[in-house]
């Protein structure tokens, strides 16, 4: 890593979000060598395997079974959506009146770790939780079901244009991402608290005006990437039957029909790579700071914005320059793509690395955090109540002191990582059969992903191996 054109390339680049800092000296000893080129060689025998089958569509690679109807009445969601509202607003309460200490306030427990840790993961693992969980669902169905006016359909004060697109989500992505990663603290409960209530009101009034469909389809990024992140689930809900197949078969019908889309997920992707990076010896060496005399986040507030404009930024003009090579190696005097379509179709196989390294980055966070969790679940009024029994338990970290239990830990998250790959392949591999019919366009259209594909694992699986502070 000392060649100066590579030192410029992982700074430039937005790199893979792994695990924080706990147990890295136990990653430090194990060989993580053989384990990084095992795994860039798994994603590229995937790559010439898939070139080397039959071309065929997704729906053929990772096909669905259907399971049956569900008796589930529409009313249930509704209900469970109402209850995570309330829930909300008993969060928000806590959260300015409730313990200061992050890992005993609901909110801080609930927001971070509940919802941006696990229910991320749930949704893109097994099935929609966020459509029964959502605290805006019951806006959406009076809406929807005319109940909104007096004999006949809600109609919004104004009218959102599609032409907007998911824009107005990607700017609060970029936004949440740096309260996130620059924000002095973001586990803060009366400053999380503060931050949620306006968003409560924003979400609120843009409901009442523009409807609740378009703003929750256009706007309300939690909403929007949950929506996305379900196309990788296995479990799919079409209507009223359920449909099993393999992680990512849902992408044949399309990540989005939204302008701006594919630039979401690709921020998605480079937001959650900087987290990663952010926290690396070589990313505070980078910025001029000893990673053993950590001056605070209030000091690297600047830093931290910059990077992570860059990373964004050159995420969207990587993957830019990567679907025109795509597209000029392919091209021929009878048949071409234009370059817009080549990255709104590959940007959706991306996904799966996004989710791989949201999960691989918070694993070890959520191990720890979610016992805190459970127990403010166990009593969540401070009662003395203990509803899961749980009552005297303790938070245990003693898995990050023992090699063993860290060696299953890193290669579980190095395992997610190539499998996110491996998926994020196929999908890719699937675009460009829809795109091209013939075998040599595929190989030529995709061969530029592909390295970068390749590259993009090595990375990320030396990263996940990287000394960190924090």
């Amino acid at each position: 890593m000392k060649s100066p054109i590579l030192a410029v390339f992982v700074a430039l680049i937005p790199l893979p979000a792994f695990a924080h800092a706990t147990g890295q000296g136990f990653v430090a000893l194990l060989p993580t060598g053989p384990y990084m080129a095992f795994g860039v060689l798994i994603v590229a025998l995937s790559m010439i395997l898939l070139w080397l089958l039959p071309q065929r569509p997704l729906s053929r690679m990772l096909p669905g079974v259907d399971l049956g109807a569900i008796a589930a009445p529409p009313w249930l969601r509704r209900t469970t959506s109402l209850i995570s509202f309330i829930v909300l607003l008993w969060m928000l309460y806590q959260g300015f009146h409730g313990p200061s200490d992050p890992v005993e306030n609901a909110l801080v427990m609930g927001f971070w770790v509940v919802f941006w840790m696990a229910a991320v993961m749930v949704q893109g693992l097994v099935f929609d939780l966020w459509g029964w969980v959502s605290p805006w669902h019951w806006l959406d169905a009076p809406a929807r079901s005319g109940a909104g006016r007096k004999g006949g359909r809600f109609k919004p004060l104004f009218h959102l244009p599609t032409v907007f697109g998911v824009w107005p989500a990607v700017l609060l992505l970029v936004g949440f991402a740096g309260f996130t990663l620059a924000d002095p603290a973001p586990d803060d409960a009366a400053r999380l608290a503060r931050a949620g209530l306006i968003y409560l009101v924003i979400t609120l009034v843009g409901c009442g005006v523009f409807g609740p469909r378009a703003w929750l389809r256009q706007v309300e990024v939690f909403s929007v990437l949950m929506r996305l992140i379900s196309r990788l689930a296995p479990v799919a809900r079409r209507g009223r039957r359920l449909r099993l197949g393999w992680h990512g078969h849902q992408l044949h019908q399309g990540a989005g029909c939204y302008r701006g889309t594919a630039v979401l997920i690709l921020v998605l992707l480079a937001v959650g790579s900087f987290d990663g990076l952010n926290e690396t010896f070589f990313w505070l060496d980078h910025i001029g700071v000893n990673p053993l005399d950590h001056p605070g986040r209030t000091e690297l507030v600047i830093p931290v914005l910059t990077g992570l404009g860059a990373s964004v930024l050159g995420l969207i003009a990587v993957f830019m320059l990567i679907s025109i090579a795509g597209e000029r190696l392919a091209r021929d005097d009878l048949y071409g793509v234009s370059p817009s379509r080549m990255i709104t179709t590959l940007a959706p196989t991306v996904l799966p690395i996004a989710l791989a390294y949201h999960g691989a980055h918070y694993l070890p966070s959520l191990l720890v955090d979610g016992q805190y969790a459970l127990i403010i679940a166990n009593d969540p009024l401070r009662n003395g109540a203990d509803l899961l029994g749980l009552k005297g338990y303790y938070v245990t970290t003693g898995f990050f002191n023992n090699r063993d239990s860290m060696q299953v830990i890193w290669l579980t998250q190095a395992g997610v990582i190539v499998l996110g790959h491996v998926l994020a392949v196929i999908l890719a591999h699937a675009s460009m059969v829809t795109l091209y019919q013939d075998r040599r366009r595929v190989f030529l259209a995709g061969l530029p992903l592909a390295l970068f594909m390749i590259a993009y694992t090595w990375l990320g699986l030396w990263l996940l191996a990287s000394p960190k502070a924090g």
